[in-house]
């Protein structure tokens, strides 16, 4: 007979977690986690060339040359190139070397989040861990919606358009974020396909637009002297215009995006073929090429476009309504080189736009399936990609509603997010650099640093909505973490089991009987101690002098950690006491693994003993949410009951 085809409810499933395996969930047989270079659910693939992989960050990066120029006009005036000079001194003698430095730091991708999560431990490293990833949450979420909404700017602002798609705004970026959602549905690698033709074709027409304007520039010599002119006049000698240039810098800090997304990215870069998981070589040099490469060509283009748009362009037309507001290059494309290439540049940015948050979804879907499942922060399916992918997409709706698609009212939380990871990955490498003893790099990372902590405090006096919307992001991930962390709370999370050669000796003994094992909390771990604790045992569960026992006692380490493997140790005590030693986050998660491991290893139902535990159990249950102690024995229990439903075969829990 003919087996029936699977049901499509099972079809999509497996289609959303494709690369996600179930197999031995919960249970301490089961594979250790994966490995931090590749996300599990991320389809394995060989790596791409760094320069391909630049593109998928740079659709992010380039595409502010859409609005960037007349950001910089309308912040600093005639002022505009100085100030986008100092943005790209910025860039090429601080975030560079920051970022060149953390793609050594941390060549799988988790950035200077991961690198600073090493300073705290336990639920202080946690809760630090999450604070940040609210931050990139801001800056990833908030790229897919700003330029969404930027890219549907464009299209009704277009002469051609504006008519027909009045009003229409918010409908459009949706249907953008959409696409750009359907694209990483099919697939990663499509992403990448796409962004390196979008970006060929971006920089090519960009560069059209720049060598035209410089030729008009050349050619007509006027508008150089007045704008210089015009500069003398109003700040008067160079060092006033520099000084100038420096405070308006914070307003240009959306220049500074791109790197972030650039190292979070990392593993798709394709490495040599002796590259190892602890340090891929070849990935690492891959990285710092395309960080190097990406901020030469956009520093390029900052100063020429920030130039020419500064005396070619008259002021007033960067003000809101004017022709030139947030599309200055747009702009000199149809003045200058006609409305048919204008129209096609159009296409160009509205195109590029669009898929910058496509490094960012990519950056996302890098970042969090890697802290959120491993803290117990998220269901196990948040390791696969595509239900990631819906998730994001709806709170990228959710964003765009509440801003009603508005680009200025999204800008102040982009740049605050911006800032916060460049600081923050500031601040790693001083650390890591102070740390290896190198002096040099600590103080030049040190000052990079302050810069960017002036700079980010600057811009959230001046916008302190960012910060606002940050927190909601921060909240958010925090009280979703907490709530998942909370509804895992019994579920079994060891990833494996390891005996040494005593303890399997151990088990072997007592499994030639009924195994039966003691969970004894270790006080002064004399012979007194376990011979009272063997008597009232007995005693409590009418068992005879012959019955043999072995205690457990379970250590705490890290209660903060949700998965880790179990390494069991076997010691005799006082000549006649068999001991199995464990060190766990979770007292009740590794006496359900031991005794699920004792019973497959060796087809014997094991029992083991408890004594009550004295308090509330509110208050047991909080020490053992967050300290992995509290009420034992029914914890152990119930963690047995959710991850053995047959009763049959569910080891015996005895509580006296």
């Amino acid at each position: 007979m003919a087996t029936p085809p699977p049901a499509p409810t099972s079809r999509l499933r497996a289609w959303m977690l494709e690369g996600l395996s179930d197999m031995g969930k919960g249970r301490p047989g089961a594979a250790p986690p994966e490995a931090a270079g590749q996300p599990q659910g991320q389809p394995e693939h060989k790596g791409q060339p760094w320069w391909r992989v630049m593109c998928l960050t740079g659709v992010d990066y380039f595409s502010t040359l859409g609005y960037q120029p007349g950001i910089a006009a309308l912040a600093a005036g005639l002022l505009s190139p100085v100030a986008t000079v100092v943005l790209v001194v910025v860039t090429l003698a601080g975030a560079l070397p920051v970022y060149r430095r953390v793609a050594e730091e941390s060549p799988h991708g988790e950035g200077s989040i991961a690198m600073l999560s090493r300073l705290l431990s336990k639920w202080k490293g946690k809760l630090f861990v999450l604070t940040l990833l609210g931050f990139a949450a801001t800056d990833f979420l908030i790229t897919i919606t700003l330029s969404a909404a930027d890219a549907s700017t464009h299209l009704v602002e277009n002469p051609h358009l504006e008519n027909a798609l009045h009003d229409k705004q918010l409908v459009i970026t949706l249907i953008l974020i959409a696409l750009l959602g359907a694209v990483f549905l099919k697939g990663f690698l499509e992403a990448i396909g796409v962004a390196v033709a979008l970006v060929g074709v971006y920089l090519l027409l960009n560069a059209v637009v720049v060598v035209t304007g410089l030729w008009h520039v050349a050619t007509e010599g006027h508008v150089v002297t007045d704008w210089s002119s015009a500069l003398t006049q109003e700040h008067g000698n160079v060092f006033a215009m520099v000084g100038v240039a420096l405070l308006v810098f914070p307003k240009l800090a959306l220049g500074l995006s791109g790197f972030e997304t650039g190292v979070a990215v990392m593993p798709h870069v394709k490495g040599d073929p002796d590259d190892t998981e602890e340090r891929p070589a070849g990935r690492i040099r891959g990285t710092k090429k395309l960080l190097t490469t990406a901020a030469l060509i956009m520093s390029v283009f900052l100063i020429t476009t920030s130039f020419m748009t500064t005396v070619l362009i008259p002021h007033e037309e960067f003000e809101s309504g004017g022709k030139a507001n947030g599309r200055a290059l747009a702009y000199l494309a149809h003045e200058y080189l006609g409305n048919t290439f204008g129209t096609v540049y159009d296409v160009a940015t509205i195109a590029i736009l669009w898929f910058a948050g496509a490094s960012a979804l990519a950056g996302l879907l890098n970042l969090m399936p890697r802290y959120l499942p491993k803290y117990g922060m998220a269901p196990h399916w948040a390791r696969a990609v595509r239900p990631m992918v819906i998730v994001f997409i709806l709170v990228a709706f959710l964003v765009t509603w509440i801003f009603d698609a508005d680009v200025d009212a999204q800008g102040g939380a982009y740049a605050t997010g911006v800032l916060v990871l460049i600081c923050s990955a500031a601040i790693a490498v001083t650390i890591a650099a102070h740390k290896a003893g190198q002096r040099g790099w600590t103080i030049g990372f040190g000052v990079i640093s302050v810069v960017f902590l002036y700079t980010t405090v600057v811009n959230v006096i001046e916008r302190p909505d960012g910060v606002k919307i940050g927190a909601c992001f921060i909240a958010g991930i925090i009280l979703v973490s907490l709530l998942s962390r909370l509804g895992r709370a019994f579920e079994l999370r060891v990833t494996h089991v390891e005996l040494d050669e005593l303890a399997q000796r151990f088990v072997q003994d007592i499994a030639r009987r009924t195994p039966r094992l003691i969970a004894n909390e270790p006080d002064q771990r004399d012979a007194t101690e376990y011979r009272e604790k063997i008597e009232q045992i007995r005693n409590d569960n009418d068992l005879s002098p012959q019955e043999d026992f072995v205690f457990v006692e379970v250590t705490v380490t890290d209660p903060s950690e949700f998965e880790a493997g179990l390494v069991v140790r076997g010691e005799v005590l006082h000549d006649r006491y068999r001991v199995l030693t464990v060190e766990s986050s979770s007292i009740p998660n590794a006496l359900a693994a031991l005794l699920l491991h004792v019973r497959d290893t060796t087809g014997a139902r094991p029992h083991i003993y408890f004594e009550w535990t004295e308090g509330n159990p509110f208050t047991n249950f909080l020490r053992f949410f967050l300290f992995g102690q509290g009420e034992v024995a029914p914890v152990t229990r119930e963690v047995l009951r959710e991850a053995e439903p047959d009763r049959e075969r569910r080891p015996r829990v005895h509580v006296g």
